[in-house]
């Protein structure tokens, strides 16, 4: 399991999640802002500096758009990996806490 790039930040994950489907910036904000129950929300400037990140990162990839002015993102098979990676990471963090936190 390759974890030199967990745990990810709570943007990172998110944007990771929304762009498992080809989505462009702005609704990328929207969908977080809704998948996080309105407790995650991301500025235009942070938005499109994590896309740059991930980008570099080959996480995310840029793909064609039927719209020009709008550039489309989405998730890479690496970036599927590191995502599926913290999942597992996460899942195990909780099953620590129902193991042994909730006895106290």
């Amino acid at each position: 399991m390759k974890t030199d790039q967990l745990p990810l930040t709570e943007t990172i994950f998110y944007l990771l999640l929304v762009f498992t489907e080809p989505t462009y910036g702005y609704l990328a904000i929207k969908k977080i802002e809704e998948l996080s129950l309105g407790n995650v929300r991301i500025a235009a400037g942070t938005m499109y500096g994590a896309i740059e990140n991930l980008l570099k990162a080959k996480m995310i990839t840029q793909v064609s758009s039927v719209e020009e002015r709008r550039k489309v993102y989405h998730i890479t098979d690496y970036g599927r990996q590191i995502l599926t990676n913290e999942v597992h990471r996460m899942k195990h963090c909780t099953a620590l806490w129902d193991e042994m936190g909730e006895k106290k």
